[in-house]
């Protein structure tokens, strides 16, 4: 006879697993409850000890911006590039302009992304450029302000394959031009100095498609305009040109590129000159050469520049350095990147038409992200200050130093 249900015929169904840990033998059901009682209430004590752990964690340092402050230097010529705008906490922004001025440097370069702020339809963000202003002035530093990339919307569709940052076309160019006139107008009184583009004469840099001065002069008559609309007093600098010897289709040699802006009357378009100019593994006293890329290769643009008849434009030096990353061919030992860093230092303030020379870089966000910057780089990602730090603080503020002659 078949036994009855106490539950009756209409009870729900067992759930699967509780179905199965019926069907268990019974040692198996005592061996589960046993492992139970057993970890349990170590599972939970850790729990609350995790979330005492979240709790007692430090919070972000809180960020006070403090009185004014003023560099202390006896070599004005000394600029640094700081890599602020992949910089998102603000207290490390804070921090590494404070580390600019305690080294005696009262310049800094610092890229200010038109992507970045861009909202479309004329409308920007200026955020996260509003914060790194206002603590590079409560420092007491100048901006130098590099002006470049271009939005989404204002680049070739995906299917064409050229989505890069660095790819504008001059249907473009305005729009371009009214964002830089947008941030001049902005820190009008507050930033006085702005680049256009970046190495132009790099494919890299030029969207993946060959060199082209006249399309680049045509983009720096354009920002020319709309920067001294904003502000007059503004000074646009030009170039920024890449030191290569190449000829190809990859890169085109920064003084040819120079000439041919000159034959087509750029030295309207711009008030200063930005150039790049690296040792690579020369010292700062390499003489020029034409075949040559080293520090002294900027004398080769100031003859270009004099004989078109402009003289009176001063250069600014916004890359430069050494590496001691011990893994490039291109690098030298730390105690020659100190000599020959300190060594350019005096041959700018030798050069009455440079105003200074910014050293990249001053610190990146993240050592790992970009090796080959981090050893460009004076001062490490957490903040640690590297010999060649120490060097440049004690040449700038007259100190005593064991790294100085």
């Amino acid at each position: 006879m078949k036994a009855h249900d106490p539950a009756g015929d209409s009870a729900a169904p067992e759930s699967g697993d509780h179905a199965r840990l019926r069907a268990m033998p019974l040692t198996d059901r005592s061996t589960l409850r046993r492992l139970a009682s057993r970890y349990l209430p170590r599972l939970a004590r850790l729990g609350v000890l995790a979330l005492a752990l979240i709790s007692f964690a430090p919070a972000p340092p809180r960020v006070v911006l403090g009185p004014p402050q003023t560099v202390e230097t006896h070599h004005p010529e000394i600029c640094v590039h700081t890599r602020l705008t992949d910089e998102v906490e603000e207290w490390k922004i804070q921090r590494t302009l404070a580390l600019v001025r305690e080294m005696g440097a009262p310049t800094i370069v610092e890229y200010f992304p038109w992507p970045y702020v861009d909202r479309g339809e004329g409308r920007y963000d200026w955020t996260h450029s509003d914060r790194i202003i206002r603590h590079a002035e409560n420092q007491g530093l100048r901006v130098i302000a590099r002006l470049g990339l271009v939005p989404a919307w204002a680049r070739p569709p995906a299917e064409e394959r050229v989505t890069s940052l660095t790819y504008l076309t001059e249907d473009y160019f305005d729009e371009f031009a009214a964002f830089v006139g947008a941030f001049v107008e902005r820190y009008r009184g507050r930033v006085e100095d702005v680049i256009i583009w970046n190495e132009p004469n790099l494919s890299l840099e030029w969207g993946g498609r060959a060199p082209d001065p006249d399309a680049y002069a045509e983009l720096l008559r354009q920002s020319y305009a709309a920067a001294h609309a904003a502000n007059p007093d503004v000074r646009v600098l030009g170039g920024a040109l890449a030191p290569t010897l190449e000829t190809s289709g990859s890169a085109m040699s920064d003084l040819a590129f120079l000439e041919r802006l000159y034959e087509l009357g750029a030295a309207e378009w711009f008030d200063a000159l930005a150039v790049h100019t690296y040792g690579f593994t020369a010292p700062a006293d390499d003489p020029p050469d034409p075949g040559v890329v080293n520090f002294r290769r900027v004398e080769l643009i100031r003859e270009i520049m004099v004989r078109h008849g402009d003289a009176d434009t001063p250069i600014v030096i916004t890359e430069s350095g050494w590496s001691d990353d011990p893994r490039w061919t291109n690098s030298v030992r730390p105690g020659q990147r100190i000599a020959y860093t300190l060594d350019a230092f005096e041959q700018v303030a030798a050069w009455p038409w440079a105003e200074a020379v910014c050293i990249w870089n001053f610190r990146i966000p993240v050592d790992q992200a970009n090796r080959r910057d981090a050893y460009f780089a004076l001062v490490s990602s957490d903040f640690t200050r590297k010999p060649v730090y120490e060097a440049v603080q004690a040449y700038a503020r007259g100190w005593d130093s064991p790294y100085l002659p």
